[in-house]
């Protein structure tokens, strides 16, 4: 079986608002997404697909194809509209990310010729995506950004093996990095609010247990959780995840750049292979 995707851009406008609740509660879980004027995003749609391959043309499908049935889709539906005054389904439904994504899921999984839908990426911006993917889950993803310096040293080792293993970065002084965390949550969208987990319940949490603890720290000589701990990436991703897990049942993984080239992820003892 062989997976490709195509990228897809469209524009489109949306307000969060649920007419049965007052103007308060509305601005209260909603916040400036709540403005009745609306608000727009330049949406960025990865599509990926999955088939087997010709052995003739040397391809699964033409992306070209993947392309053209999906910007019709979109030009007829989605691009260019105020969806929540526009647009049947979200007139009854707010247009989140993971309404979003979903509505597209169903509207193009039984339209592809000779390969099968498999999973949509939908960016809302740099720093929020959703998924949909072939078992019929739901994912949100929302980034942050911290910057800290660490020392790559292992008690375990001698000093002579910690040099040996990770050179420069067992500096005794230390580097530093901007990271980015990814934090992912999987489930349904709620009927009533379109939304997997209230983005501002989220943020209060990862400021609370991630930023206010490792933002412009030294992770060795700061933090407790680092006192005995290898800082290294694979262990920082996985002490986020355990702080966060007790307070975001429904989290899924922590995604962690080091730096632009350098990602790691940790997904959970009981999320593997999901």
């Amino acid at each position: 079986m062989l997976y490709l995707s195509r990228r897809v851009d469209f524009s489109a406008t949306h307000t969060y608002n649920i007419p049965s609740w007052s103007k308060e509660l509305n601005r209260q879980v909603f916040g400036k997404c709540n403005n009745p004027n609306g608000h727009g995003h330049d949406y960025k749609l990865e599509v990926m697909v999955r088939g087997k391959l010709n052995m003739e043309s040397g391809i699964v499908v033409n992306t070209t194809d993947i392309k053209h049935i999906v910007n019709t889709f979109l030009a007829e539906e989605l691009d260019g509209k105020f969806l929540d005054r526009e647009h049947p389904y979200f007139i009854r439904n707010l247009p989140t990310t993971e309404n979003l994504v979903n509505y597209i899921w169903n509207s193009l999984k039984d339209k592809m010729e000779g390969c099968e839908l498999y999973q949509l990426r939908l960016h809302e911006n740099h720093y929020l995506h959703a998924e949909r993917k072939i078992n019929e889950m739901t994912y949100l993803t929302r980034q942050y950004h911290f910057s800290a310096a660490h020392r790559l040293h292992s008690i375990h080792l001698s000093d002579e093996e910690n040099v040996k293993l990770f050179g420069k970065c067992n500096n005794p002084n230390g580097h530093g990095h901007n990271y980015y965390v990814d934090v992912q949550v999987k489930g349904e969208p709620s009927k009533e609010t379109g939304m997997i987990i209230n983005l501002a319940d989220l943020d209060e949490i990862v400021e609370r247990e991630i930023m206010d603890k490792f933002d412009h720290m030294n992770l060795n000589l700061d933090t407790e959780e680092f006192k005995e701990l290898n800082p290294t990436s694979e262990v920082v991703a996985m002490v986020f995840y355990n702080l966060l897990k007790p307070h975001i049942p429904n989290l899924h993984k922590i995604g962690l750049w080091e730096t632009e080239k350098n990602y790691f992820e940790y997904l959970g003892e009981d999320d593997y292979g999901i």
